[in-house]
C-alpha cells in the first residue's frame, strides 16, 4: 500500500486552538511485484503561525525568517497494510495556539524511500 495525505475536508476546515487536526491519510495500491511487507511509518506536523500563506510560502523557499514558530506533531502512525485500514494522523493544537497559517508537512517513510507533501491549514481565534 501508498499512503497520502489527505481528505479534502481535512484541510478545508478552519481550527481553533486547543481542538485537534486529524489527517484522514488516503490509501493506493503498492506495485503488485513487491513482495517484501513494507514497513511504512506515516508523519505528520503543523508548523506556524504564518500572518499570510504567503509568507508560509516564502519562509518554506527560505526567502523569509519567522521568529516565534511553533510545531505540533502527530504520533508516527504504523499501517498493517490491510486492504480495508484507513489510517489516521491525530495533532492536538494547543490551546494557546496563536491564530494564522500553518505549514501541515505529511510523509511516508517506506525503508530508505520518502514521499512528503504539504498543505496549508488555518486556525482561527476561538470564540
Amino acid at each position: 500500500m501508498t499512503y497520502s495525505c489527505c481528505e479534502t475536508a481535512d484541510i478545508e476546515k478552519l481550527y481553533q486552538p486547543g481542538q485537534t487536526f486529524t489527517l484522514h491519510w488516503i490509501v493506493g495500491v503498492r506495485d503488485a511485484s513487491a513482495t517484501v511487507p513494507p514497513r511504512v511509518e506515516l508523519q505528520a506536523s503543523l508548523t506556524g503561525p504564518y500572518a499570510t500563506e504567503a509568507e508560509l510560502k516564502d519562509a518554506e523557499m527560505g526567502v523569509v525568517t519567522v521568529p516565534g514558530l511553533v510545531t505540533y506533531t502527530a504520533e508516527p502512525v504504523r499501517p498493517a497494510g490491510t486492504p480495508d485500514e484507513q489510517p489516521v494522523s491525530v495533532i492536538p493544537i494547543a490551546p494557546a495556539a496563536k491564530p494564522g497559517y500553518y505549514n501541515l508537512a505529511s510523509s511516508m517513510v517506506d525503508g530508505d524511500a520518502t514521499a512528503s507533501g504539504a498543505s496549508i491549514i488555518r486556525i482561527v481565534a476561538g470564540s
